[in-house]
């Protein structure tokens, strides 16, 4: 087999064979170019010691040199080469103890995590491939190098990251593979949430969001996700839906761009209905006050799974607004902007476009005609530059300073009463009738 290598991986695999050393592309980048996709990185393997490989580049920085790993810098582009090695006795289910260099291939491709990622290549040798990952490939299968317990325990995060590949290749879980998942599952729980909130939002951003129910499955989310299990364990007996909570969440996720934020949000955004659900005379279930509750749900998720502040501002947004019906009407309309913000107007569009299409047929024609006129309305108003923020007002605190008017709350009040007055008439919005109404406001507070 010949695999075409980047010109930079065949300098620094040629360079290393030429002073007497081993040197492969090994990993995800050999994984990904024989399925025939492009690699994000490319990473390389050597029997030589790290700094042998410093000796033998002029441009290197030492970004894991203790585990055997320095990157080597060509064209401005970093390439990390890392030692053969053997990982010691794991004590937490994340770290081994310590590291030993060897100079087998072998042994350095035994302590990986699955089939389909241990395989190495070169020119010279052509590809190395000791556990048949090429052929777990072709079958579509993830499977664990070696013994599954064993690879688990070494590092639990690699059971979330078997769900993980299974979601971006389409492949299912080998049963050994599955089973020892779910014998470990609660292991999961020494993983710090920077390296569960990674690997989840990969699954949720993947060709397969729905292969998060995997996860469910295997009693993993009930230790990185307990309110994902709820959703699972809530069915909806409501005219307007077809699948559990949890299942309508995973399809919604489905008929949405594969971008971070849509997708927790498509996830989250019925979060609450478990603890909002109540039944009507007639059997129907409701869900009142789920978007208000779900956002602050969310909120607490989304920290504790460490995200920045931003993203979890924005997520929680389209939660709490995902089920807001305004009436068509220009004002209603405006009034909706101004609540929402206009920068979150085009995200949840896309969040309510895709929840009903996660509903049942139940009057799905009028709900996307509904959410077509929406859209519409909200683009002409727009065009229009209509007034719908204080940003968007024909005054602003300096010109009602320039009045007299005391520097403090007493701005922001007017500030805001005008805002009201032009959101309902927005012919209104000109200075000097504003100027006009904050005068006679002012004179008002005074009596």
């Amino acid at each position: 087999m010949n695999m075409q290598l980047p010109a930079d991986v065949e300098n620094i695999i040629q360079t290393l064979e030429n002073a007497g050393f081993e040197g492969y592309a090994v990993g995800g980048c050999v994984r990904d170019t024989l399925l025939g996709r492009v690699p994000k990185d490319w990473d390389i393997t050597t029997s030589a010691k790290p700094q042998e490989v410093k000796a033998l580049f002029s441009h290197t920085i030492d970004t894991g040199i203790q585990h055997g790993t320095v990157t080597v810098m060509q064209n401005h582009v970093g390439y990390e080469v890392t030692t053969y090695r053997i990982d010691g006795e794991y004590e937490d289910a994340r770290h081994p103890k310590e590291v030993t260099f060897t100079s087998s291939l072998a042994e350095d491709l035994r302590r990986r995590d699955f089939t389909i990622n241990a395989m190495a290549y070169s020119h010279s040798t052509g590809l190395v491939d000791l556990f048949e990952g090429e052929k777990d490939l072709r079958e579509h299968r993830i499977r664990c190098v070696g013994n599954a317990t064993e690879r688990f325990s070494e590092d639990a995060l690699r059971m979330l990251r078997a769900i993980r590949f299974s979601a971006q290749l389409g492949f299912e879980i080998k049963q050994e593979t599955c089973d020892a998942i779910r014998e470990l599952a609660g292991s999961i729980r020494k993983i710090s949430a920077e390296r569960i909130a990674t690997e989840l939002i990969k699954t949720v951003t993947s060709a397969h969001p729905d292969y998060l129910e995997k996860a469910y499955k295997l009693g993993l989310t009930a230790y990185v996700l307990p309110e994902f299990d709820a959703m699972m364990q809530c069915p909806q007996m409501n005219r307007n839906h077809c699948f559990d909570v949890g299942t309508h969440s995973l399809v919604g996720m489905q008929q949405i761009q594969p971008e971070k934020d849509l997708r927790l949000a498509m996830l989250f955004h019925d979060v609450a209905k478990p603890l909002c659900k109540s039944t009507d005379e007639t059997g129907q279930e409701h869900y009142y006050g789920h978007p208000e509750m779900g956002a602050e749900m969310t909120k607490k998720i989304l920290r504790r799974l460490k995200l920045d502040n931003d993203t979890i501002a924005h997520i929680t947004a389209l939660v709490r607004y995902h089920d807001e019906r305004p009436e068509l009407t220009d004002r209603a309309l405006r009034h909706f902007l101004n609540q929402i913000g206009v920068a979150l107007l085009p995200d949840l569009i896309a969040i309510k476009r895709a929840d009903i299409l996660a509903q049942s047929e139940y009057l799905r024609k009028e709900k996307l005609e509904y959410l077509s006129q929406l859209e519409s309305l909200c683009a002409g108003i727009l065009a229009r530059n209509e007034c719908v923020s204080l940003a968007g007002l024909a005054v602003n605190g300096k010109d009602l300073l320039a009045l007299g008017i005391p520097q403090g709350k007493q701005i922001g009040a007017i500030l805001k009463y005008l805002l009201m007055i032009v959101l309902d008439h927005p012919a209104e919005n000109t200075k000097e009738h504003l100027m006009e109404m904050a005068e006679r406001y002012e004179k008002n507070l005074e009596e």
